[in-house]
């Protein structure tokens, strides 16, 4: 049996704090928003433990429950949310025409894109075991857990460089390990780790696995092990975190030749607005915002662009 075409006014593409934020505001303006949540619904937040540093919960919230509690909230007014991806785009004509990986076509006068991006792991099975419980892609978002601890930043870039020295602020002692034997970070970037005291810089290593203990649910990190790159000889480091710094990766790749991206694949917007080069087309979290990657300014910026599919289509 053919599938029906399906129309909506305003179809959200992607779930965590910007989509489903954009989902409550498009909903209480009546656009009876459709929202796919993506191949992981609650995006990154749903794989972090506790969060503390978003206003509302002084207690702390664990990541998943926050995000459970967020798509109620927009399904308490009545947005369609739907688990599933949306496996293609045409956004050549309006409305803009979009498809479901179960077959089904949808054509949209607004578009909201809130895919986010994804941390780039270093692929390692220890890596995964412990992710959450001692391993970490956010030092913003989760070094004060860390506080008077030791920890390791992996990675040579400016994302390395910043979480490191936001981390010494806060913990005893911050190794810096980098596969080669100079920083890719900037001059600025570098200067400000190597007049940091409590920062050693671990050159030509690559982590082989990271060590911890296991006792029932309860996980925590111990240790490193590290790979020299030139000699293959192993070390061993004890510390209680290690941050993954190698970069993120935005999920814009159905979006190539759709819209303006940036060099690194991010969303191009109109600075001060979810816009795109498209008219009708928004842009909403980490899909477009590589500076800040924080829940609270994807939280603002899915409002801001449920406000902007309202006004464009008033």
């Amino acid at each position: 049996m053919e599938n029906k075409t399906e129309k909506c006014k305003c179809l959200i593409i992607g779930s965590g704090p910007a989509g489903y934020t954009a989902a409550i505001y498009a909903a209480r303006a009546e656009l009876k928003p459709i929202l796919y949540e993506g191949y992981q619904p609650g995006g990154q937040l749903t794989i972090t433990t506790e969060v503390e540093n978003f206003p509302g919960y002084p207690e702390g919230v664990q990541g998943h429950q926050m995000m459970e509690d967020f798509k109620a909230q927009a399904k308490r007014f009545e947005a369609d949310i739907r688990s599933g991806m949306i496996t293609e785009v045409n956004f050549s004509k309006r409305p803009f025409t979009v498809k479901t990986e179960d077959g089904k076509t949808i054509e949209a006068e607004t578009v909201i894109i809130a895919t986010g991006a994804s941390v780039k792991w270093l692929g390692l099975p220890s890596e995964q075991k412990f992710n959450g419980y001692g391993v970490s892609g956010c030092a913003t978002c989760d070094g004060f857990f860390y506080r008077g601890k030791d920890v390791a930043v992996v990675g040579g870039g400016d994302t390395a460089a910043e979480e490191a020295t936001y981390l010494a602020k806060l913990c005893g002692k911050v190794y810096l390990i980098h596969r080669r034997d100079k920083l890719r970070a900037s001059k600025a970037m570098q200067t400000k780790i190597f007049n940091t005291s409590n920062i050693e810089l671990v050159w030509n290593y690559v982590v082989s696995e990271i060590t911890g203990v296991e006792e029932g649910f309860n996980k925590s990190v111990n240790g490193i092990i590290l790979e020299n790159v030139q000699t293959k000889e192993t070390k061993k480091i004890d510390l209680d975190g290690v941050f993954i710094a190698i970069g993120h990766k935005p999920n814009t790749d159905i979006f190539k030749g759709q819209l303006e991206l940036h060099e690194n694949g991010y969303i191009k917007t109109i600075p001060g607005s979810t816009k795109t080069n498209i008219p009708g087309i928004f842009a909403a979290g980490d899909v477009q915002d590589n500076y800040y990657r924080q829940a609270v300014t994807a939280v603002g910026s899915g409002c801001m662009a449920a406000i902007d599919a309202e006004r464009f289509l008033s």
